[in-house]
């Protein structure tokens, strides 16, 4: 594939990448926006305190499968140089985070870099899932989790993939990007006013 085609699979992937998967579940389920709701945010943990596990559940997998759509399968197809994989997650979870379908308004970015790296390096992700699990049970935070968790992955992916140096670099990129996004949880974690994760929270009326 030349590089136009290489450029139009990118953008591919970022559009991807962008389908306002929380934005559509609040107007199917309810007819809201989520960003009026909850925490605001158009993440699947939104979605949960908003609309409870039935929509959570699929809008959270549908957002890795975000991710793992343009790795698994662009990928292969584009036949490009042994990065561009890696470059094509990259573009699906910039696309979630900064979506144009939502004024740029997108979710945090961890399912659908967890589903990047499902493709790229599983094992890294079922040690990444795992210590989620742990770090949400022992602190009662959905941020404090998916913080540890992208801080961690660079060296879950140096320890499982050591052959692999871009999807390590890629892993550090996505890190820092989700911690950059994270932001707001960090500031309101200093201040203790973080909201625990706790069990469906209604919709205002």
């Amino acid at each position: 594939m030349n590089d136009y085609g290489l450029a139009a699979m990118l953008v591919l992937a970022y559009l991807i990448g962008a389908t306002p998967t929380s934005y559509i579940a609040g107007k199917v389920g309810k007819g809201i926006d989520l960003r009026e709701h909850g925490s605001n945010n158009l993440g699947a943990t939104n979605v949960y305190r908003v609309l409870g596990w039935k929509y959570a559940i699929p809008v959270g997998l549908i957002d890795m499968v975000k991710g793992a759509v343009p790795v698994a399968i662009l990928g292969p197809w584009s036949n490009g140089p042994a990065c561009f994989a890696v470059a094509l997650g990259l573009a699906a979870v910039l696309g979630h985070i900064f979506s144009p379908y939502v004024r740029f308004r997108g979710g945090k970015g961890v399912a659908t870099a967890a589903g990047t790296f499902l493709a790229l390096v599983p094992l890294a992700i079922v040690i990444s899932l795992a210590l989620w699990a742990v770090t949400l049970w022992l602190s009662g935070y959905v941020s404090v989790a998916s913080l540890a968790v992208a801080a961690l992955l660079p060296l879950w992916v140096r320890l499982t993939a050591p052959e692999q140096p871009y999807t390590f670099w890629a892993s550090v990129v996505l890190a820092l990007l989700i911690i950059y996004s994270h932001r707001h949880n960090i500031a309101r974690l200093r201040q203790g006013t973080e909201n625990r994760f706790r069990t469906r929270k209604g919709v205002a009326a």
